[in-house]
């Protein structure tokens, strides 16, 4: 089976690849079958967004199509930047100047708690959908922290692992990511889905 990944990014590519070749399904880039489609994403939750995002590439392309919205939610910001992490601060920012607002936004806080969350939904067709949640708990760091990674990686740290996302490699990040608990789970609700066994 081929999905359409309802991303330009390169990085989720990979991430989706590393699961969903494991279920013999090929995932493509909205490049690849010739269509560039973009969504206002109007979502108030990761849910609502993933969601805009899968359908209307799904109905741009007659295949399954597959989303991901993910953000940074931290306690102290009211659990911002929320759905507005990719454009937190405005447009025409790049990513080290949004966790720089993050970290200003923190400034004397003490309450450094924080958690990232993706929610994956795959779009068919038909009309149905496949949806997962995942989060990973953390803290933010004072600096940045770490060469890999993208977004607010090298300020999210995993205290067990006493690393950021952007010290850790692939492997490390993809076992214990939002995306990566996210992606597990979607992996199991697609798997009865593609056998008959989804609820």
């Amino acid at each position: 089976m081929k999905m359409v990944l309802a991303s330009k990014n390169p990085h989720k590519l990979t991430e989706m690849e590393a699961i969903l070749s494991q279920l013999g399904i090929e995932v493509v880039l909205e490049s690849d079958v010739g269509v560039d489609v973009e969504v206002e994403e109007t979502g108030a939750t990761f849910e609502e967004n993933a969601a805009l995002k899968a359908t209307a590439v799904m109905k741009a392309t007659g295949l399954p199509a597959i989303a991901d919205d993910s953000g940074l939610c931290v306690t102290a910001l009211g659990g911002g930047p929320g759905v507005y992490s990719a454009r937190y601060g405005g447009e025409g920012l790049n990513d080290q100047q949004r966790y720089q607002l993050v970290l200003n936004g923190l400034s004397g806080q003490l309450d450094r708690s924080a958690r990232f969350v993706s929610c994956i939904c795959c779009a068919f067709p038909n009309g149905d959908r496949v949806e997962a949640r995942g989060e990973c708990p953390g803290l933010i760091t004072y600096s940045p922290r770490g060469e890999d990674g993208f977004g607010y990686d090298p300020i999210f740290l995993v205290p067990e692992k006493k690393k950021t996302f952007a010290q850790m490699t692939a492997e490390e990040k993809n076992a214990i990511s939002h995306r990566g608990v996210a992606l597990q789970k979607f992996k199991v609700e697609l798997e009865k889905y593609l056998n008959g066994t989804h609820q």
